[in-house]
């Protein structure tokens, strides 16, 4: 008799969770900055967002679609809910940070179209740099930071801070990686990378407040094998790698997508050259600027592969990687940029112009000694004496 019950029960709950089904619908509207798609249920505004692409996309400095529980920190990526759903289509009060925020059916989200998001961006972007030191031509994040690129997008031109920012001297915490505090804004990427990739974490945050800072445990060294994928995630140059510290300009090297078999981590790396010379190895990125999946999992490197493999033998060379044309890192090397057609030597059959015609010879102005005349140079100095002797 219990079985019995335990069975029409079980089949009650059943066919509850397929009416339930039914009546859900398969995707919801969501409408961004005027324009209107369709995403799953549990999706985030900022991912719904990052479907549609281009400056519709809030920028985000602590999310990391890879790593869970990342965002929410850095409120970079605040925008407007100017209509809750279908159901209940009065607009949130306070500005939401889309990262955090899931769509609703019939949300309707302002992000570059409303002025109270752009106004409270630029005074993150403003918090983000009181303590940030403006050292772009020292640091070795200068020309792929993603702060950088947020003060440019979104921030002012001056500050309103007028007291001391706050240092930290710099520490190794590891044999290959160093920390500079001092540029840390406090994402928590790192944390969270040792946290779910490695077995044992050393380093978190210490204190709280404006004190808060990011450090290892009684000085311990970081030295797990996948180490290195936290260069990767930081936004900033507050993780630097040891091995590349100011040995080039990223704008100097040319990228180059390779692979190996790797028994610890996918083997599938960018190269960034000078010449024959590997003078870094990252993980690929992204769009958004995070670690491409493989498989249906994030491609993280191992220490083998960034560190120790530095020579163009150890991999198999696919091609270039693509990088956005309005990087600086893309400028310079022109790939897959076609070069302008000349177009005179087809107008004139093929000979250059300089074949047509010697304007020296036609002149003779080599022929006359301009510094000797004794005033400025007129017509009547260059004239010629024609076949006939007539001037």
């Amino acid at each position: 008799m219990f079985r019995r019950r335990y069975n029409k029960k079980k089949e009650r709950i059943f066919n509850m969770a397929e009416e339930i089904k039914k009546e859900a619908p398969a995707n919801f509207k969501v409408t961004i900055d005027n324009i209107t798609i369709e995403v799953a249920p549990g999706t985030s505004i900022l991912n719904a967002a990052r479907k549609i692409g281009g400056d519709v996309t809030p920028p985000a400095m602590c999310y990391y679609s890879k790593l869970q529980g990342s965002g929410g920190k850095c409120r970079t990526c605040l925008v407007e809910v100017a209509a809750g759903s279908t159901a209940d289509p009065r607009p949130m009060p306070k500005l939401v940070a889309s990262c955090r925020t899931n769509v609703m059916d019939g949300m309707i989200v302002k992000n570059i179209t409303s002025e109270r998001v752009q106004d409270a961006r630029a005074g993150v972007v403003e918090f983000l740099l009181l303590n940030h030191p403006l050292d772009c031509p020292i640091c070795d994040q200068a020309g792929e930071c993603h702060l950088q690129d947020l003060g440019y997008e979104h921030g002012k031109e001056g500050t309103r801070y007028e007291f001391k920012r706050r240092t930290f001297e710099k520490e190794d915490i590891g044999p290959y990686i160093q920390l500079h505090m001092t540029r840390c804004i406090l994402c928590y990427r790192c944390t969270y990378v040792a946290d779910q990739l490695t077995d044992n974490r050393v380093h978190g945050i210490l204190d709280r407040g404006d004190h808060a800072e990011i450090s290892t445990y009684i000085s311990k060294a970081i030295d797990n094998d996948f180490s290195g994928n936290m260069i990767d995630v930081c936004p900033v140059g507050a993780l630097t790698d040891k091995t590349f510290r100011f040995k080039n300009r990223v704008w100097f090297t040319k990228p180059v997508n390779a692979h190996r078999d790797c028994d610890k981590c996918c083997g599938k790396v960018t190269l960034w050259q000078r010449g024959d010379e590997v003078l870094r190895v990252t993980a690929r990125k992204d769009e958004w600027g995070e670690v491409q999946s493989y498989d249906g999992k994030p491609g993280w490197i191992c220490n083998t592969c960034r560190f120790d493999k530095k020579h163009v033998n150890d991999w198999m060379i696919e091609g270039p990687t693509k990088i956005n044309r309005h990087s600086v890192i893309s400028q310079g090397h022109y790939v897959g940029l076609h070069k302008p057609k000349e177009t005179m030597p087809e107008v004139m059959g093929g000979r250059a112009p300089k074949l047509l015609m010697d304007i020296h010879d036609v002149s003779d102005v080599n022929s006359v000694d301009i510094s000797a005349l004794p005033g400025p140079a007129t017509s009547k100095t260059f004239e010629k004496t024609n076949s006939n002797g007539k001037q």
